[in-house]
């Protein structure tokens, strides 16, 4: 028996080695940040989930403002492909996105909208040739998958408005072109906005990760599972129900997302209209599993499925200061 007692507790002992040193390998604590862009630079644009209205006129605009910034927008092969609800099928988003990806004369790739899709094209993308030219990837929403892929691979991303977004002009949405427009120019981002009365005040550092609750949470499990801990995590989503908002916010809970954070950042979080099956609000339902940790935490950011959605750095260290009358942001 004490023979087995001590094969068993080898086996424990190995077993978290093994895991403990995958941990290191896939959770990286520090990632790259691609080279800045300049002048004359070449922004792609890929469609990796929900397909693109060429009539709609938003990639028009998109066009316009790259041009008006110096830079050059480029089309993939399958921009305008539609496959259902896709944008074209598996093997064209995959294609372009890989291409997007190889190519060394490409400098950013902004994704034209988001929908559903990209997890179905991931697991098959090399980045050999992307680490010797490693190169902004920019989006949100359903591009929360990808942006997450850049962190398991090491590298910042960008979470920032989309095209689709410029479908129709809106001047609440200039501070979120500036900002993008910023980012492109490697300015520093800096935000200042009015305090939340239920945020919690205080200030944090640490590295910025996070996206659409949604796609957060259908990663869990998964190798691209966040390691949250010392960071600051920003979560967004649009047009659920509360019940729905309670049981993936229970979900990070259980994962162990908000435990040893350095602040919390909450951007637009909308629910179904009528919507009242449990009797709490969205920052109810958030205050009562982060209330008493002890970090600071912001609501109502300007990010997110909102007309003013800023850009954030996903991989990069941000300084947060919540105060009772406003909030910094600082990356």
């Amino acid at each position: 028996m004490k023979q087995l007692g001590l094969i068993i507790l080898t086996l424990l002992f190995i077993s978290c080695k093994t895991t403990n040193h995958l941990s290191k390998i896939n959770k990286p604590n520090r990632f790259i940040a691609p080279p800045a862009l300049k002048p004359g630079d070449t922004v792609l644009y890929i469609a990796p989930a929900g397909y693109v209205n060429k009539k709609a006129g938003y990639m028009k605009r998109a066009d316009s403002l790259l041009q008006l910034w110096g830079y050059i927008p480029k089309n993939p092969e399958n921009l305008y492909k539609k496959h259902f609800t896709f944008g074209g099928t598996d093997a064209e988003r995959f294609k372009d996105l890989q291409q997007a990806l190889d190519d060394p004369g490409i400098k950013a790739i902004w994704c034209a909208r988001g929908g559903y899709g990209s997890v179905r094209i991931i697991d098959a993308l090399n980045f050999d040739r992307y680490k010797k030219h490693p190169k902004w990837l920019i989006g949100f929403s359903d591009i929360t998958v990808l942006t997450n892929v850049m962190l398991f691979q090491g590298y910042q991303s960008v979470h920032a408005i989309m095209p689709i977004s410029l479908t129709h002009p809106n001047s609440e949405r200039k501070a979120a072109i500036q900002s993008l427009k910023d980012f492109f120019a490697g300015k520093a981002l800096h935000y200042e906005i009015p305090s939340d009365s239920l945020n919690i005040t205080g200030k944090g550092k640490g590295i910025l990760v996070g996206g659409n609750l949604s796609l957060l949470v259908s990663l869990l499990g998964s190798k691209y599972q966040l390691d949250t801990r010392d960071k600051i995590l920003f979560l967004e989503d649009v047009g659920e129900y509360t019940y729905s908002y309670d049981r993936m916010l229970f979900a990070l809970k259980n994962a162990g997302y908000f435990d040893h954070l350095k602040g919390l950042i909450i951007g637009g979080m909308s629910v179904k209209k009528d919507d009242d099956f449990i009797g709490e609000t969205v920052k109810e339902l958030v205050l009562k599993h982060i209330k008493d940790k002890g970090y600071p935490v912001i609501f109502n950011f300007p990010a997110g499925h909102v007309v003013d959605n800023r850009v954030l750095i996903f991989g990069k260290t941000a300084k947060i200061n919540v105060s009772r009358d406003k909030v910094t942001f600082d990356q």
